[in-house]
């Protein structure tokens, strides 16, 4: 919900897709910096904890997202900054709560809790984009203030939660004694040995830096691409909900499948169907002005991207070693996310100079070759089998 919130409130604020770009850039930032030594660190440290610590901080940026926004004096600076806040508690917390899931049910029911984990994280971004037109306008005054609260408020469960959550399959780290540089140089001499692992780390950095964050510009879809004369805000917030809500719908349908087919052992077939769905989808953007084509076309986007990113997880977790995990997964993250600033920002500046429609069609052109062209020279990728 804060996810759809923030976006659509800032478009609201300035008009500007660049800011869309940069709220991206500041969110996504600390990846760039931290996700790498973070794999690291979260080796040596209780992932559990971990995770209720940095959850609790941005428990309190969500609360203070909203207080700022009930008491009118937010801005898009602050929503950059504290996006800037939540991105940096992020780009460890996810490292260590993707390195804590085999300590919850081991590496043989793996498969399955990362298509059920995905599965309810996409339910989310079913309801969470599906609230926030209700918070819209059943309450005209802030009501993207009481959407930050309830977000914020939400924490408290999850946070409850993990501390009656145990680890039955831990592995106690052992501390080698070797600095953070020797120690990150061993998961990325992992990495380069290890085709089968550096390629998909490739692919994900693609598709992070000029892909994923075209849905960055949903706002712009909703306000411009769609738009109709006589528009009201109240208006435009549904349309901004039911595009995100399409998206996750096909996120959620995506997640339901993998769940349910965890035992497919066509891994990297699986990986080039989601690949290409998202990309032609992406896209098809470029052509319709239609809200149900819109919308469907989000859904599609949704469908691949979390198919291949399920997918992705699920053929790197199995096999890296225990004791390179956290390493292995966080350049996977940096890989994903890291580049993500520069690719928002780019697609922020595309968007504003051109429009959304030529953006789209540009980054889905290439991305097709590209990813085309790697399939050319690796087939292998896709004769992966888990």
């Amino acid at each position: 919900m804060q996810n759809t919130t923030q976006p659509y409130l800032a478009y609201h604020l300035s008009g500007r897709p660049f800011d869309l770009g940069l709220i991206g850039f500041a969110g996504s930032l600390p990846t760039l910096f931290l996700a790498l030594p973070g794999g690291v660190w979260v080796e040596h440290l209780d992932k559990r904890k971990t995770v209720i610590i940095l959850q609790t901080v941005m428990m309190v940026q969500a609360l203070t997202l909203a207080f700022l926004a009930l008491t009118g004096l937010i801005q898009v600076w602050h929503i950059i900054v504290l996006s800037f806040v939540l991105g940096t508690a992020t780009s460890i917390e996810i490292t260590a709560r993707q390195a804590m899931l085999v300590e919850l049910v081991g590496r043989e029911a793996l498969p399955n809790a990362i298509a059920l984990q995905s599965t309810i994280f996409n339910a989310a971004r079913v309801l969470g984009p599906s609230l926030l037109a209700p918070f819209v306008l059943l309450i005209r005054s802030n009501g993207e203030g009481w959407a930050f609260l309830a977000n914020g408020f939400s924490f408290l469960f999850v946070i409850i939660g993990l501390f009656f959550v145990r680890t039955r399959y831990k592995v106690d780290s052992e501390s080698t004694g070797k600095n953070l540089l020797v120690e990150l140089r061993e998961g990325q001499d992992y990495i380069m040995h290890t085709a089968s692992i550096g390629l998909l780390i490739m692919i994900a950095a693609l598709l992070g830096f000029i892909g994923f964050p075209i849905v960055q510009q949903i706002p712009v879809v909703a306000r411009d691409v769609l738009g109709q004369i006589g528009d009201t805000n109240a208006i435009i917030a549904a349309r901004n909900s039911a595009l995100y809500s399409s998206q996750g719908v096909g996120a959620l349908i995506a997640a339901v499948f993998l769940s349910l087919n965890s035992s497919f052992k066509k891994k990297g077939v699986l990986l080039t169907i989601g690949q290409y769905t998202f990309i032609l989808a992406m896209s098809a953007l470029a052509f319709t002005g239609n809200l149900t084509i819109t919308m469907l076309l989000f859904a599609l986007m949704g469908w691949g991207s979390v198919t291949q990113l399920a997918t992705m997880n699920t053929l790197i977790q199995l096999q890296v070693p225990n004791g390179l995990r956290g390493r292995v997964f966080s350049t996977y993250l940096w890989a994903l996310q890291g580049v993500a600033p520069l690719g928002s920002l780019l697609i922020g500046w595309m968007t504003q100079h051109w429009d959304l429609q030529t953006t789209a069609l540009i980054c889905g052109i290439v991305c097709a070759v590209t990813i085309s062209l790697i399939h050319l020279r690796y087939p292998q990728i896709r004769r992966q089998q888990a």
